[in-house]
């Protein structure tokens, strides 16, 4: 087990920052950057390239049901405007498939696969990578026993082509399991989660965003917490602009009642809606049941796109939108995160 502790900088003017975040990550097919001096003058000027952009999102109709088989010509990506050139697509947990030039589709081997990430070949690029982020503070007390057999259901439920890793945390955070696709291992790890301790809810959040950028192909964050926050040094905005930016969709469970924490609600639906996943509140142990039944579903009926962007001046904000072929689109619904901010190198 593996312990990570932020800590703080009281030197004024140093804080943890997203950019100070993802300077010290490894992300997917991270372009080359090189520093370059004009003749003329000593201001270095940067050049990089923008790195694989993996969008998942769902399909729904107009009474909420969700709209499988559709194929990548069935969909449309622009990215502030612009039309974006596919390069791989996978429905559900299926294996991406590439995209050739001339719109035929061939499996993702382990050499395309290389080239995406320096995983281990094209298992990598199967299923969901999920990371459960399991809260074990004190406010957790009475319902500690309930909510691990809650996960403890889900993760047995989960897709075979899918891993999973289990994160707890109170003050600090523990790896209980690694990414595996052994459930047994990941619930042993599990349930030997103990509780107590403050809550630093968005230092844990923000940590194991880091780790799940470093794995190739579609992750997801799975937070279950009561809610409340006490000991992050982190605020909320800036871990959900992480998981925007990466592409890492945020599933959030609170125990609490939404009425009760305004406070936590409010940063749970934001992070929840701006990273293309969703909230829930859940106080009874069928309730949370419900809500992992609920996400499980979630992600065996999405798309995953990955697609290089086409040359962009804008160094900001990239508004990303799906568009759906034909005159049926206009009854469906898509749930993505709306856009993200390129790295800066």
């Amino acid at each position: 087990m593996t312990d990570y502790t932020i800590k703080h900088q009281t030197r004024r003017g140093k804080q943890l920052t997203r950019r100070g975040f993802l300077a010290g990550s490894t992300a997917v097919a991270t372009g080359l950057t090189v520093p370059l001096f004009a003749q003329d003058a000593r201001t270095p000027v940067f050049t990089s390239k923008v790195d694989l952009v993996v969008l998942s999102f769902t399909v729904t109709d107009n009474k909420g049901k969700y709209v499988n088989g559709l194929k990548h010509t069935d969909f449309r990506i622009l990215e502030d405007g612009i039309k974006e050139k596919i390069s791989t697509f996978s429905e559900g947990n299926r294996p991406a498939m590439q995209i050739l030039d001339d719109g035929t589709l061939k499996p993702v081997v382990p050499a395309d696969a290389e080239a995406i990430s320096t995983a281990k070949g094209s298992d990598a690029l199967v299923g969901t990578n999920v990371f459960v982020l399991f809260d074990t503070s004190n406010f957790m007390y009475k319902g500690f026993v309930y909510a691990e057999d809650a996960i403890a259901d889900f993760v047995r439920g989960l897709d075979k082509a899918d891993s999973v890793a289990v994160y707890t945390f109170s003050r600090n955070l523990s790896r209980a399991a690694s990414l595996t696709h052994d459930r047994t291992d990941a619930i042993y790890g599990l349930r030997k989660a103990v509780a107590g301790d403050d809550t630093a809810l968005y230092n844990g959040l923000l940590l194991t965003l880091r780790d799940a950028a470093k794995v190739p192909g579609r992750k997801v964050v799975i937070v279950f917490s009561n809610g409340p926050d006490n000991a992050s040094m982190v605020a909320p905005d800036d871990v959900r602009a992480v998981a925007e930016d990466e592409g890492i969709p945020i599933y959030v469970i609170s125990t609490n009642d939404a009425d009760k924490d305004p406070i936590s609600t409010s940063v749970f639906r934001r992070i929840a809606t701006q990273t293309g996943g969703k909230a829930y509140w859940a106080k009874t142990w069928q309730k949370q049941v419900e809500a992992f039944e609920s996400i499980r579903e979630d992600l065996g009926n999405s798309y995953t796109v990955t697609y290089y962007p086409a040359p962009n001046q804008n160094e900001g904000f990239r508004k990303i939108e799906i568009q759906i072929a034909g005159d049926t689109a206009k009854r469906y619904r898509v749930r993505a995160r709306p856009g993200y901010r390129p790295r800066a190198y």
